[in-house]
């Protein structure tokens, strides 16, 4: 009996012993799968951080892409603009050529017949050649004393002897040459002949577009003050010349870079007055506009 008892003692404790054996790899099992599990999340979420830096480097190489295609694009507009400028510059210019060209012949054929009306009488900055250009520091443009015509400058003296009979050939030449350097650019030298053929021609009717290309040479390098006098002196003196109405637009413009405002807009009222359905009177009244917002009326 007791032997019995002793047997029953140590099956049971085998049978722990087994039991316990059994459990411990099930726990290590588990504990070695939750590992696992978090090993595997945490590969998992570095893999999605990679492949989000990846896709955000494509998208900057496809943006870079498109905004080097705009830029070639702006680039081509621009070309295309400035040549559709060159050619109306051109165009206008070659125009203007041939008008004074006639206006020269016209003084030939007839004394006192007055030059053909100019279709299109301003031209513009960018016509010129581009924006305008500042004067170099310290240099002045050539005034009239400079050249030694300040009495052609200043308007004829009745007590001289009258002129001797122009060349109308080397009139139309020396006209010429003075618009041929203004379109090139040469606006020093543009100025110089300007001044020179108003001295040798006093009685030309080319004067007075003389005194507005002069005018536009000292605007264009922005020696206003200059500019002033010569379109001053061609809408005083010669108040019938084609060019009248963009002379007195000019003065009005000139004022205004001046910043001599109220000067400016009682001259630009006058150009829409007296030049009503005018290219210049439309010019004006777009100039009082911006006046009036500088001044915040």
């Amino acid at each position: 009996m007791q032997a019995a008892q002793n047997r029953l003692k140590q099956l049971g404790a085998a049978t722990l012993v087994v039991a316990a054996l059994v459990a411990f790899p099930a726990q290590a099992q588990r504990l070695s799968l939750a590992e696992r599990v978090a090993a595997l999340e945490a590969k998992t979420g570095g893999s999605g951080q990679a492949q989000g830096s990846v896709e955000l480097v494509n998208q900057i190489q496809q943006l870079q892409t498109q905004v080097q295609n705009l830029q070639g694009q702006i680039e081509e507009l621009q070309n295309q603009v400035e040549q559709l400028k060159k050619n109306n510059r051109d165009q206008y210019i070659d125009l203007d050529s041939r008008l004074g060209r006639l206006e020269g012949g016209g003084a030939a054929a007839g004394a006192g017949t007055p030059p053909a009306a100019s279709t299109n009488n301003q031209l513009e900055d960018v016509q010129l050649g581009g924006q305008p250009a500042p004067a170099a520091a310290g240099a002045t443009a050539p005034t009239p004393a400079d050249l030694g015509t300040a009495p052609a400058m200043a308007g004829t003296d009745p007590t001289a002897p009258p002129p001797a009979p122009a060349d109308p050939a080397a009139e139309s030449a020396a006209y010429d040459a003075a618009f041929s350097a203004l379109k090139s650019g040469g606006y020093a030298e543009a100025e110089r002949r300007f001044i020179d053929f108003i001295a040798q021609y006093p009685q030309s009717p080319l004067v007075g577009n003389a005194y507005f290309w002069l005018g536009r040479a000292y605007f264009v390098t922005q020696d206003y003050p200059r500019a002033l006098d010569a379109f001053q002196t061609l809408v005083s003196r010669y108040p019938n010349n084609p060019k009248a109405a963009d002379g007195l637009l000019n003065v009005g413009n000139s004022q205004y870079e001046l910043k001599q405002l109220t000067e400016a807009e009682a001259t630009l009222n006058q150009v829409v007055q007296q030049y009503p359905d005018t290219e210049a009177s439309r010019q004006a009244t777009a100039r009082l506009r911006a006046i009036k917002l500088d001044s915040g009326r």
